[in-house]
């Protein structure tokens, strides 16, 4: 079994702790409790619980593709990226409307923003180790 640099060890850990947080809005499908907390929504509507629970089945494939791109670096440059425009979307829908902030939760806000930090930093670590390991494998 090879050894892992200190790098890679962090990157995985980075992409498996954010994989496993962002699955967690699939527990809207079992508990709608999980809305109230998450997003200030105490008694949805059906349409709005359809598409918040739709929203869960979502961030389950999203985190499951950054647990993927813990183990398996070549969908990196596909998981992270996506992850960062999810995340980003999310906080510019809701941030600017001062109607919604007050339900969402402060954690939310804090756990996208630092994805979107950690997961723009392994992109660019991820895109200099591979143009690195192009030019080392260039023929003279």
């Amino acid at each position: 079994m090879p050894s892992t640099s200190r790098g890679e060890t962090a990157v995985r850990a980075a992409f498996t702790v954010t994989g496993l947080i962002t699955t967690l809005p699939i527990l809207a499908l079992v508990n709608t409790a999980m809305l109230e907390m998450n997003y200030g929504v105490s008694d949805p509507g059906p349409m709005v619980l359809a598409l918040l629970q739709h929203r869960g089945v979502l961030q389950l494939l999203l985190g499951a593709a950054l647990i993927w791109a813990a183990f398996f670096p070549p969908v990196r440059l596909a998981a992270a990226p996506a992850a960062i425009l999810a995340k980003s979307a999310f906080l510019g829908l809701i941030l600017p409307n001062a109607a919604a902030r007050p339900d969402l939760s402060t954690l939310s806000i804090v756990f996208d923003l630092s994805c979107i930090v950690v997961l723009a930093l392994v992109t660019v670590r991820e895109v200099v180790a591979r143009r690195a390991g192009a030019v080392a494998h260039t023929p003279a």
